[in-house]
């Protein structure tokens, strides 16, 4: 608004028209004005046009983030491109309706970036180590299997621990969460040995539970796990008509780089679900924590590189001098000054200036505040994938008593929820699968748990030992339980040392006694009736003791 005002000003003195003056009285006015020096005389004129540039705001390009994306070459089979498919015209209306208030705005990280790009930034350390973090913290202890009821199952457990393992579960699951922080989604193909038959792949393999999967998966029939970088899969038909219908924007099958292959036979992972309207335009797939912290590394790479150029010129040295006599001669004389006096600029040089003429002068910028300003741009990062700045950057608490035990305990939190969000569904499925390629039955009593991430110090768990031990004691000597349900819980416990012993077996307190071990505790009690007498738990409280052992017997 101002450049307009100045530019306006400007235009109407150049088009009013000169007062003619007397002669005399020009000249009297240019003797006046003679000593004034009139410094646009010599400058370059600055044009209307060169304003009306350096105040014009850059051009912003308009985009839609609400259009269609696009497969690479090969992915669609030959003749069928995305735009041809039938809900395309369904939608397009809403489609076209929201990219209209798209045009309104602008923001970084508002559209989808596309699967080249975002390829790309997997290379940076700044992305690629949040996502690993999270996919590794996600599968460093993994889940166990455990049954529910009284059945041992402990044979059937460990097979299918060993068909986990042969198929790479932990592995694939950890890629996979991979693919999603850096993509957006992920894909784990079924491979039951019918890969290359086009027909087959075209139909649904269920659930793992249902009448379909017992028929389509056998024995045997689970080859291997194969994760799919989504960038070489696209949606081949889903329900964009019907919002009440629990297939709406849900793909029942994919094209797979010109296969189409059930959805069934796909394990997808998507962690950050976008709104509908914006699912098109992501292929169908989520938000990757590529995007999520794009915007926040952009200001730590501005910033860090920022910091680094001060740096280096923080200082800057100069000399104050008559620039006519320098100037003079086409400037010769100028630079080579200059020249000698970048020569000997260190500690060891020698300066000689003009007394007269010349003025040496220094001009430093105050580092002080740099290494908050960079530690906090850095720390922006870690806000929004909330990992700690000790897992994330391995910088540690400063000050007295400083630690990071909370946060790390928060963040062992957040990744046991994301692990039941992101994991469980797909998991489930896979054992069910797992358990058809096994037996050809599933077993709903057999599920599993994600372990916990923390640790009790060696310290800590004898505690809790002590504390069960002494519990159970007072349970066996209050008469609630008997000793072999605690040898038979103490030997089913998955943390226990005597994990695995028979507790049927249990030792022959009389031969011990007779060999001169006296029974403590509620071994007394055992060892007391297995002899016959009273234990000490069923006398009578109020019964004095006897005086002496020969009393008695007298």
């Amino acid at each position: 608004m101002v450049l307009e005002t100045l530019l306006e000003v400007e235009r109407a003195k150049a088009q009013k028209p000169k007062r003619k003056k007397p002669k005399a009285k020009t000249v009297t006015a240019k003797a006046k004005a003679a000593p004034v020096l009139d410094i646009p005389a010599f400058l370059p004129k600055i044009t209307d046009e060169v304003l009306m540039r350096a105040g014009a705001s850059p051009a912003r390009q308009t985009y839609n983030p609400f259009k269609m994306a696009v497969p690479p070459p090969g992915v669609l089979p030959d003749g069928v491109e995305p735009p041809s498919m039938a809900q395309d015209s369904a939608m397009g209306g809403a489609l076209g309706w929201a990219g209209s208030f798209a045009n309104q705005v602008f923001a970084e990280g508002l559209e989808f970036l596309g699967y080249p790009y975002l390829a790309e930034l997997a290379q940076r350390a700044e992305y690629r180590v949040i996502t690993e973090t999270i996919a590794t913290e996600m599968t460093r202890k993994w889940i166990k299997f455990q049954a529910v009821g009284e059945v041992d199952k402990t044979a059937q457990i460990k097979a299918i621990e060993d068909e986990f393992t042969r198929l790479g579960v932990k592995d694939v699951f950890c890629k996979a969460a991979q693919h999603d922080g850096f993509f957006g989604r992920a894909h784990v193909y079924l491979d039951t040995g019918q890969t290359d038959d086009r027909d087959e792949l075209k139909l649904v393999i269920g659930n793992g539970t249902n009448a379909m999967s017992k028929a389509k998966v056998g024995k045997g029939s689970l080859k291997r796990l194969r994760v799919i970088e989504p960038v070489w899969t696209y949606p081949s038909s889903y329900n964009a008509t019907d919002p009440l219908k629990p297939s709406w924007y849900k793909p029942s099958s994919w094209f797979v780089q010109g296969k189409e292959v059930h959805s069934t036979r796909l394990l997808t992972f998507i962690g950050r679900e976008v709104p509908d309207l914006l699912k098109p335009a992501y292929s169908f797939g989520g938000l990757s924590m590529s995007q999520m912290v794009k915007p926040y590394v952009d200001n730590w790479l501005r910033v860090r590189q920022s910091v680094s150029d001060l740096i280096s010129t923080f200082s800057t040295s100069g000399i104050k001098t008559s620039m006519s006599n320098f100037l003079a001669a086409g400037g010769d004389q100028l630079f080579k000054r200059l020249v000698l006096f970048n020569s000997n600029r260190d500690n060891q040089g020698l300066m000689v200036l003009d007394k007269d003429t010349e003025e040496f002068f220094n001009v430093s910028t105050p580092l002080t505040t740099l290494d908050q300003l960079q530690a906090q741009a850095q720390e922006h990062m870690a806000s929004v994938s909330r990992i700690p700045l000790v897992k994330l950057l391995g910088i540690s608490p400063a000050g007295l008593n400083a630690s990071s035990e909370g946060e790390i305990e928060t963040f062992d939190d957040s990744i046991n929820a994301y692990q039941e969000a992101f994991f469980r569904p797909n998991l489930t499925r896979l054992l069910h699968f797992v358990q058809l390629n096994l037996w050809g039955i599933v077993d709903p009593a057999i599920t599993f748990a994600f372990v916990p991430l923390s640790d009790l110090t060696p310290k800590e768990k004898a505690e809790v030992d002590k504390l069960e031990a002494e519990a159970a004691d007072i349970r066996i000597n209050g008469g609630v339980i008997d000793p072999a349900e605690e040898r038979k819980a103490i030997a089913n416990a998955p943390d226990s040392r005597y994990q695995g012993i028979n507790p049927d077996d249990v030792p022959d307190l009389l031969s011990e006694e007779e060999e001169g071990l006296e029974p403590k505790g509620a071994a007394a009690g055992i060892a007391k009736e297995a002899n016959g007498e009273e234990p000490d738990g069923d006398r009578d409280q109020n019964a004095e003791p006897d005086a002496e052992p020969g009393r008695k017997a007298a």
